[in-house]
């Protein structure tokens, strides 16, 4: 594995009319590009993810598993706006000498996949074999297909979406309220809003997940007199609530928060396209599209109406307690279709290569 940042010294101009002088990203790699450079694999990660897809898909990218390094070239790149090493808000705007706190620019997912291809132009990459995501990742994904239509054999998109809902989008808003009502928001230090970010993971929680994923893995106690002794008070589903919050602001901050959940409101693959219809029509990809039953954020019909308007594509819904977070947990149904999707027509394709 292996961890390095680009850098790219000319101006960028995002699609709100900003520009910036230069920006960089992170970015990890698994395993070795091939001679034939047709053994690339792109991952796209979702809002509080890293560049390295084995530390948060184990079950599906690593040694010994479907995306193995030994097999595949595999990249991440961490998204602009986020804080795991690509230019972000707590970094420092070269204009000004000072960090860009609640002045960074916003980066829609368009504007995401656009900083990706001068990285993939100086990686070699002319061919994408496989590129996958879920939920914000499959934007991205989704908008690069679009964007350069013939650059990828194969998309996978795991609930995701073509446009953000209003009923996603109300989400998002919600989130931020909680961060904007934190009374150090508008101080310029790093920890600003930090606990109005684990109220807004409380919420983002509960639109990962549903009734019955709580039901079964936060139980009611019903040995224990009330209230009940959780180390982070409460019932289990609140003890559970108040440390996901405070996991995450061990790790992140509230200004990529901020503004990735606004990146994530902004997408919209058929802006200035006609539609939505006739920008999923450009996709020359084969895709696979895949719902998650009980998804409250991104519903399988989303997944549905992709995979109805690409030209080669299969959509497929897999039954799961956990909800939106589906995407990150049910490795094996996940793995089961991909081998009947990608493995399957590497076949294909060998035997018509050797015939």
């Amino acid at each position: 594995m292996s961890t390095q940042v680009y850098t790219y010294h000319m101006p960028f101009t995002l699609e709100s009319g900003v520009t910036v002088p230069s920006y960089h990203l992170a970015y990890t790699t698994l395993g070795k590009l091939n001679a034939r450079k047709d053994n690339v694999v792109w991952v796209f990660h979702a809002l509080t993810a890293n560049s390295n897809p084995a530390d948060w898909w184990p079950g599906l990218v690593g040694e010994g598993k479907f995306f193995d390094p030994a097999k595949y070239f595999i990249i991440c790149v961490n998204m602009p706006g986020s804080c795991y090493g690509s230019m972000g808000p707590l970094e420092v705007n070269p204009e000004t000498g000072e960090r860009w706190y609640h002045d960074f620019p916003l980066f829609t997912t368009r504007d995401i996949v656009r900083s990706y291809i001068p990285l993939k132009q100086y990686l070699g990459i002319e061919k994408i074999h496989v590129g996958i995501g879920g939920s914000m990742g499959g934007q991205q994904l989704l908008e690069w297909a679009i964007e350069e239509p013939g650059l990828f054999d194969h998309i996978i998109g795991l609930a995701t979406n073509a446009q953000h809902s209003p009923w996603g989008v109300a989400f998002n808003a919600s989130q931020r309220m909680c961060i904007e009502t934190d009374s150090t928001w508008n101080e310029r230090i790093p920890e600003a809003g930090i606990k109005g970010m684990m109220a807004a993971r409380s919420i983002a929680l509960l639109s990962y997940r549903n009734y019955y994923t709580y039901n079964l893995t936060q139980p009611r106690d019903k040995k224990t007199a009330w209230p009940v002794p959780h180390p982070y008070g409460g019932e289990a589903a609140e003890s559970y609530q108040r440390y996901q919050g405070e996991k995450l602001a061990k790790r992140f901050n509230a200004f990529s928060y901020y503004r990735l959940s606004q990146a994530m409101d902004a997408h919209d693959v058929g802006r200035g396209r006609n539609s939505i219809e006739e920008a999923l029509g450009r996709i020359r990809s084969k895709a696979l599209m895949i719902g998650i039953a009980n998804d409250l954020l991104f519903p399988p019909e989303e997944q549905e109406k992709i995979a109805a308007h690409i030209q080669d594509a299969e959509y497929h819904l897999i039954e799961s307690f956990y909800g939106h977070d589906g995407f990150l947990l049910e490795y094996e149904k996940i793995e089961n279709l991909l081998k009947d999707f990608v493995q399957a027509d590497n076949i294909s394709y060998l035997k018509l290569v050797n015939q």
